[in-house]
């Protein structure tokens, strides 16, 4: 065989090789840390489009309190006049802490409003950082207290990570409320409404997204795996992965409005408020409930 032949047979042959390892090490490799699990839908509450239309959570302190939530009709008179016109989806910690996000229509802060399980009521303001939205759709406190995530509207790719105002003992009324970290996605969301923690470094969102390109369904329910429980100290990175879409039924045609979302660890129960369009928003916009499946 001549020299020019045997060195093109060594090249093929070497490219063979490389494939089949390359194959081999596919095959071996572990697969994804995280999978979405499934979630089945079990029933529903009717939402009241006033009180109970941005926003819900489960409160386990003190024992046996009721599921709270918020919409334009929980705004206090006061706050609306001071400009925090909007409520979002709260949250509570497992200690009882009660905590609602506030944004206005202009400035330069969000705002969230705490209230203690004494019963006592307080503001913390964030002011917003370089290329920070002003809108302020979440709060979803660790499981360990310490920490807040929240989220921007719009197409994102990241979470925002504070201390817990009110839980964490480095924050304070009277003192900034300081953006500590990020959640780095690896996969754009849009117009997520909720999340809430189902453990220690995952967490289950309820997106308003309309337009369906990024995972291929419109109104997806997602799940996000954290690569560590959020410490304050240093950005994590969030697995997001689409779980199925939210319940879209109702007697009128038009645009429902995926809200806000709760996990209730005591029995396990998923929650997601959807309105509905029109004139409906008024009769059949739900509270639906999940178990994993």
């Amino acid at each position: 065989m001549p020299a020019s032949a045997r060195l093109r047979c060594h090249t093929v042959l070497a490219g063979l090789v490389t494939l089949v390892t390359a194959a081999v090490v596919s095959l071996a490799a572990p697969a994804p840390a995280s999978a979405a699990v499934t979630w089945t839908e079990t029933g529903s509450d009717r939402a009241d489009p006033l009180t109970e239309s941005q926003g819900l959570t489960s409160v386990e302190v003190p024992a046996n309190s009721p599921n709270r939530y918020t919409g334009v009709g929980t705004i206090p008179l006061g706050l609306a006049g001071r400009g925090w016109n909007h409520v979002g989806d709260p949250d509570a910690s497992y200690d009882g802490f009660y905590i609602e996000p506030y944004q206005r229509d202009s400035g330069n802060s969000k705002m969230f409003r705490v209230q203690a399980p004494g019963g006592a009521w307080s503001e913390y303001v964030h002011t917003l950082g370089p290329g920070e939205a002003l809108n302020n759709s979440w709060a979803a406190v660790s499981p360990d207290g310490r920490w807040m995530l929240s989220g921007e509207w719009g197409t994102m790719t990241r979470l925002l990570v504070f201390p817990t105002p009110g839980v964490n003992p480095a924050t304070s009324p009277s003192a900034d409320l300081p953006l500590v970290a990020t959640v780095r996605l690896d996969h754009a969301v849009r117009d997520v409404q909720g999340c809430d923690f189902t453990g220690p470094t995952t967490l289950m969102c309820s997106s308003d997204d309309p337009e369906g390109s990024l995972f291929g369904l419109t109104k997806p329910l997602l799940q996000v795996d954290l690569s560590a429980p959020p410490d304050g100290t240093a950005d994590v990175t969030g697995h997001v992965t689409a779980v199925r879409q939210l319940p879209l039924r109702s007697s009128c045609q038009g645009s429902f409005e995926a809200e806000g979302i709760d996990y209730d660890r005591r029995g396990g129960v998923l929650r997601v408020i959807v309105v509905s369009p029109g004139f409906c928003v008024l009769t059949d916009s739900k509270t639906y409930k999940f178990t994993r499946g």
